[in-house]
């Protein structure tokens, strides 16, 4: 794996050293940080199949599609699979942008989306994959949050609105909290009340 700072460093020692763009360095590792940050996996793939960068969020979702086992170049097949219908799909539309996208489904709190694009950059001599993984349950339970703060929910509301949102049933939400499905509905014409009472002041 090669992270963006150390090809930066690699472009900047075969300059002179009054020619080199400090600005540009800084620049690279905030990116750095940036990428580095994010709770969506970021991968940068060869059209090899081998990972020329990784985002620790990226590492860590491999890992766990191959079930415990990331090596340094290794691509889980269902994302690979996903990069090999692009390549195959990219002769019919060469003059879109083309995206291909997929999910998995692990359990129900564990939903990624994954996102295949082209990545033409300057200084590569070929074209890269970028890959992103999006973690659906954390994006619904960031949206959720929100909600909670927005329509003022109680702490039990609160988790019933999480999970429905999540798409459990009220049979699996009664399940899961140890309470009736009349007390979930109880709770859900509660929830309702306060959005439409919300969206009226909107």
């Amino acid at each position: 794996m090669i992270a963006l700072t150390k090809t930066l460093v690699k472009t900047v020692t075969a300059q002179k050293l009054d020619s080199i763009d400090f600005h540009d360095s800084k620049r690279a590792d905030f990116l750095q940080k940036v990428i580095e940050g994010l709770e969506d996996g970021i991968l940068i793939l060869s059209q090899t199949g081998e990972v020329v960068h990784a985002n620790a969020s990226a590492r860590r979702l491999c890992c766990q599609f191959n079930q415990g086992n990331f090596k340094q170049n290794f691509v889980p097949p269902v994302i690979w699979n996903l990069c090999e219908s692009l390549f195959n799909s990219r002769y019919l539309f060469s003059d879109k942008l083309l995206i291909l996208s997929d999910e998995i489904v692990l359990d129900k709190s564990n939903i990624f989306r994954i996102r295949v694009r082209l990545l033409d950059l300057e200084g590569f001599e070929v074209p890269c994959l970028l890959v992103t993984i999006e973690n659906q349950y954390e994006s619904v339970k960031n949206v959720a949050l929100t909600e909670v703060k927005k329509f003022d929910l109680t702490p039990r509301e609160a988790e019933i609105w999480f999970l429905y949102r999540s798409n459990y049933s009220y049979k699996e939400i009664a399940t899961k909290l140890y309470i009736t499905i009349n007390t979930v509905k109880k709770h859900m014409k509660n929830i309702h009340t306060k959005r439409q009472a919300n969206m009226s002041y909107d």
